[in-house]
């Protein structure tokens, strides 16, 4: 971004002088029209920008969106990476102590390294990182050779020592993804591992801090971190109140998982879930006893799925292998597809559908402004990208 102090200046081109002819005359493989998209788009990216330099220039500038302006971009999910479980964000998996989180997470970290389904959900293969900071590699070899035989993956990283939060761990975090750039999910085991030393009363402040930036680090890289916490012994009607510290822990963070028995002895255990990306959730759990990872047993209840929008409906009936491209104006896609939709509704609805155009149907969707609108381009992704 430019300096605010700064004025910002476009350079037009000369005009050609007598017997020369202008550049865009010489390029005659360039279309018209394509010509034309990108000139009006070029424009109002500089119109923007002029707009966004003038009014950041007041020390009291508040960037703010309107409505329409909110409903005039498209802003992709982010795909999960178990699905219906575990998104990109900070997540706290919290329970009491030798209650089994270790266990869950090596199991999640097994099955997301490997593409394998955890349960009934499915699962994006991905690069993982265990921070396994209360292990050694003795523990950790019995503990994965028990529960999932020695079929290794080079997928799965582990490291039992790592520097504290705002003391190098963001950037040995940092360096791991660039050499790693397929990873979507760091585990670490335990926040009180990684929390600069002193007194162990924290505030609600140094609570949502601590979480607070460990998210930033996570939205900036758009992958998963898992934290594994603890529960504090008194119970509390609402689980997510047992989480140890401040409610300014669960406050910050995207989503939290509660690891629950009812006695220390037992074999079967809950797994309480709520986050922003997913549905609230109750899983009841059985520890197979020779492996020592989690069973499924049953959901209370079973997951809402939206109901399919009528309008995604029609476009993936529309955008097939037979038609794998389109391009038109929203008017044209209006009668095309005969929707009792006013075209310049349907552009921002399309901007709201767009990832289950994508993840369901496989059609990308894009609209680039022209001078007198937009233009709608869909298009097959093929199964090979």
């Amino acid at each position: 971004m430019l300096p605010l102090n700064e004025k910002m200046t476009v350079q037009t081109p000369s005009a050609a002088t007598d017997g020369e002819q202008s550049p865009s005359k010489c390029n005659n493989s360039i279309a018209p029209e394509e010509t034309e998209i990108k000139s009006q788009a070029k424009k109002e990216r500089l119109r923007l920008l002029g707009s966004q330099l003038t009014q950041q220039s007041s020390k009291n500038f508040l960037p703010t969106v309107n409505l329409e302006e909110l409903f005039d971009e498209v802003y992709r999910d982010k795909p999960a990476i178990v699905e219906n479980l575990i998104y990109p964000g900070t997540y706290i998996l919290a329970g009491a102590p030798k209650v089994g989180k270790s266990f869950f997470v090596a199991q999640l970290a097994y099955h997301i390294a490997t593409g394998q389904k955890l349960w009934d959900y499915e699962v994006k293969q991905s690069t993982v990182l265990y921070l396994a900071l209360e292990d050694d590699h003795r523990r950790l070899q019995k503990r994965m050779c028990r529960m999932f035989g020695v079929d290794g993956t080079a997928n799965l990283h582990f490291a039992i020592t790592s520097k504290k939060l705002g003391e190098g761990l963001e950037d040995q975090l940092e360096e791991f993804i660039d050499k790693h750039p397929n990873t979507r999910i760091i585990i670490i085991d335990t926040l009180q591992k990684i929390r600069q030393g002193g007194n162990d009363t924290y505030s609600y402040a140094n609570d949502y801090e601590c979480v607070g930036n460990l998210k930033k680090f996570a939205d900036q890289k758009e992958i998963c971190l898992l934290i594994v916490h603890h529960t504090r012994k008194q119970q509390a009607s609402d689980k997510f109140d047992m989480i140890s510290g401040t409610t300014g822990i669960l406050g910050c963070a995207d989503g939290a998982f509660i690891l629950q028995k009812e006695k220390r002895t037992d074999s079967t255990a809950t797994l309480d879930i709520v986050g922003r990306d997913q549905c609230d959730q109750k899983l009841y759990l059985v520890r197979n006893q020779e492996k020592l990872f989690w069973d499924l047993d049953h959901a209370e209840t079973e997951l809402w799925k939206a109901p399919p929008d009528p309008i995604v409906l029609k476009i993936s009936e529309f955008i097939t292998n037979e038609n794998p491209k389109w391009s038109g104006t929203a008017s044209e896609l209006v009668e095309i597809l005969k929707l009792d939709i006013p075209p310049n509704i349907v552009t921002k609805k399309l901007n709201i559908v767009a990832t289950n155009l994508e993840n369901d149907f496989r059609i990308r969707y894009e609209s680039n402004r022209i001078h007198d609108g937009r233009r709608i381009n869909f298009e097959l992704i093929s199964s090979e990208a």
